[in-house]
């Protein structure tokens, strides 16, 4: 069994609405930001009546300098319909940071999120320092307040959206292609819905571009004892979501030897 790193209990100083239900949490993670890399998630516990299970939220941000991490979250459930009602000064535990992270050995990067998966891409891009370009997707203009959080750190950033009412119509897996045949990247990164990161998968092999996933499934532990965030892999092994990932090449866990995707 892996043991959290740390296991604190963080003082919130933020937890601002950004979006349609969805919330910025920052707070004061003392040793937690040093040592978080993109990628990894931070096990977070509740303080409320009836949640007793931990929720994993992807760290989303750092700021070394005034110990702050914050992470993004949207209501679904009641545990994260109770997170909207802390306020600065609340107590809340963390565990983390957790799990295996993005590769940061690319030199020209592409990171392709949607939804909330572009949370855990922002770190990410602050990490390439400039180099990484970003697509990012959503159903409208508002889902993707996303691109002014981004722009300071990204070298360009491509837009699509279901409905047309930003960037280009369509989905990411429509405009990648193009940026693939305009632009030399050497490797992928995505985060997002499934459906979204195994067309992504799909098309990185067509440009034999190296692909790198986040996934995501429900956990109770997140640390790998309790066997409930476990996923296929190509090879016929099981994976710990929470203890293996959730960053894996996407070689290992969309496709089957000679078979093609999974």
């Amino acid at each position: 069994m892996t043991l959290p790193k740390l296991a604190l209990d963080t003082e919130i100083l933020q937890n601002t609405k950004v979006g349609d239900d969805v919330y910025a949490l920052t707070v004061h993670g003392g040793a937690l930001v040093n040592q978080a890399q993109p990628g990894q998630f931070i096990h977070l516990q509740i303080p409320a009546e009836n949640v007793f299970l931990r929720r994993p939220f992807g760290i989303a941000d750092t700021d070394e300098g005034n110990g702050r991490l914050t992470m993004y979250y949207r209501v679904a459930g009641k545990g994260t319909r109770a997170l909207t009602g802390l306020q600065h000064g609340d107590k809340v535990n963390c565990l983390g940071p957790l799990g295996n992270g993005f590769s940061l050995s690319s030199k020209r990067p592409l990171l392709v999120g949607g939804g909330m998966g572009l949370a855990p891409l922002l770190l990410l891009t602050k990490r390439f320092q400039g180099k990484a370009d970003v697509l990012m997707g959503g159903r409208n203009q508002a889902e993707l307040f996303w691109k002014d959080i981004f722009e300071p750190y990204a070298h360009e950033i491509f837009i699509t959206t279901d409905d047309g009412s930003l960037g280009v119509r369509g989905f990411t897996t429509e405009l990648l292609p193009e940026l693939l045949g305009q632009r030399k990247y050497d490797c992928i990164y995505t985060c997002g819905p499934e459906i979204m990161m195994r067309g992504i998968a799909k098309i990185a092999v067509q440009h034999d571009i190296p692909c790198q996933v986040s996934l995501e499934k429900r956990m109770a532990c997140g640390l790998g004892a309790c066997l409930s965030c476990v996923c296929d892999t190509a090879n016929g092994e099981r994976k710990k979501i929470c203890k293996d990932g959730p960053v894996f090449r996407a070689q290992d866990v969309f496709f089957a030897k000679k078979k093609g995707i999974l």
